[in-house]
């Protein structure tokens, strides 16, 4: 699928403060960028570093009234949908770079939920069923509710309160899977038809020897996603991360397919 992916962030820096974005479509293996333009009004200077995942991370000392503007248009091809069966790998045949996701982050407190995951999803069958036992669980169990979570919002607190976003979703996911030994890890995309329009998190799980796409919120298909990043939870993935405060004034994210 072709897909034009915009953001346009409008912020207020009280003082010169340094920041990190993080809105460019990612340079993958699974996605060409046809076209795209980024530009910060007023001009500053921007220092752009691609990761060893293909994200890009946008740095720059901000101040005053300071609008971003990202525009891409991507082929993101044919995206492959998780599987209806493969297996689960043993630590010791995961990959060396999948050995993070498999461990206990800032949000997503896996070890903590060992005992409950394994007696909940451990008898579902092979690594994609255990997965889908996930979602399904999620599905059931999770009310999609604004409001109700805020950036400090763990998974532990997700699964006492039953609701929250996109965000909280995904951590909840990934915290399961995690505590099944499955590796999992947390993204950040632009997605087609995901109303109200935003920022999307949702998860990879590694499992048949190949990371997987999955929406624990159901509101995007997999196919209309544009990655932008990839990390171990929210923390990793956040679009924009400042060194002092500042204030929001506006924002606009879109996806369309073309």
């Amino acid at each position: 699928m072709k897909v034009r992916a915009s953001a346009e962030l409008i912020y207020d820096f009280a003082e010169p403060t340094q920041i990190i974005g993080l809105i460019e479509a990612a340079l993958t293996e699974d996605q060409a960028i046809i076209s795209e333009a980024l530009t910060v009004t007023p001009h500053r200077a921007l220092l752009s570093d691609v990761g060893v995942g293909g994200d890009r991370r946008m740095r720059a000392c901000l101040s005053g009234t300071v609008t971003i503007s990202y525009q891409a248009d991507v082929d993101n091809g044919h995206r492959l949908l998780l599987p209806v069966s493969g297996r689960q790998h043993s630590w010791s045949e995961l990959p060396a770079d999948t050995l993070t996701f498999l461990l206990p982050s800032r949000f997503c407190p896996s070890d903590q939920f060992q005992r409950y995951a394994l007696r909940e999803f451990g008898q579902a069958g092979d690594g994609v069923a255990r997965v889908m036992a996930v979602l399904d669980w999620i599905d059931r169990n999770l009310d999609y509710v604004a409001g109700v979570s805020t950036p400090e919002t763990t998974a532990a607190q997700t699964f006492t309160v039953r609701a929250g976003v996109c965000r909280d979703f995904t951590h909840l996911a990934i915290t399961f899977c995690r505590a099944l030994s499955i590796p999992a890890r947390a993204v950040s995309a632009y997605a087609v038809d995901l109303q109200p329009a935003d920022f999307h998190a949702v998860v990879e799980v590694f499992v048949e020897n190949q990371w997987w796409l999955i929406d624990p919120t159901r509101l995007a298909p997999v196919e209309g996603l544009v990655r932008i990043a990839h990390g171990r939870d929210a923390a990793d993935i956040a679009f924009l991360t400042t060194n002092k405060p500042c204030q929001l004034i506006s924002q606009t994210i879109a996806a369309e397919a073309i």
